[in-house]
């Protein structure tokens, strides 16, 4: 789905109408209703109306679901917007369906691996970098210090991670120059 952005998930039933609680992931959550028709992974179009405003999310009603066994079998569904949609990203702004497939090189120009998930732990976004030699990836903070460029016409970006990050760091922190106490 390159040209549609995830705007949300649904999170399950709530009441017993049909409503549904969504997690929204838009810079204004409570805007997920405003970019017209959602559709989800199987391709079904739900129009979105924000009812109000609960922890972790928002009670909406789903155009089509009309019981709280309808909502329930929505949960983990994602919510995805047609990209022509949405505003054009900011300057040092980008979607994060435009970071997921760059490729990923250190400050030196060697290619790491490519962007495979962009993830949102609520501290931060973290860029999940898989490629040769990284065993089940690694992750590292989407930072101005950690990832300096974003070249999304070039299709890559470089990456300075912080220390013991990437294989071959772990050398640096083991002979103590990590800058941490030492014994004694």
């Amino acid at each position: 789905m390159k040209d549609h952005v995830c705007l949300g998930a649904v999170m399950g039933a709530y009441g017993v109408r049909g409503e549904a609680r969504v997690k929204s992931f838009c810079a204004d959550p409570s805007a997920i209703g405003d970019y017209g028709p959602l559709r989800d992974e199987e391709g079904r179009t739900y129009r979105l109306t924000v009812l109000r405003p609960l922890k972790g999310g928002y009670a909406v009603r789903l155009s089509g679901v009309g019981s709280k066994e309808e909502a329930d079998a929505l949960r983990g569904r994602r919510l995805w917007a047609p990209r022509s949609a949405l505003p054009p990203a900011g300057d040092d702004e980008w979607y994060h369906s435009d970071l997921i497939g760059l490729a990923v090189l250190d400050t030196g120009g060697a290619e790491i691996g490519t962007v495979a998930a962009v993830l949102d732990h609520g501290a931060g976004d973290l860029l999940e970098v898989r490629g040769p030699g990284l065993k089940g990836g690694v992750l590292i903070p989407f930072t101005q210090a950690a990832v300096p460029t974003v070249d999304i016409a070039a299709g890559r970006l470089v990456v300075d991670p912080p220390r013991g990050t990437l294989p071959g760091d772990e050398d640096a922190l083991e002979d103590g120059a990590d800058g941490g106490a030492g014994e004694g």
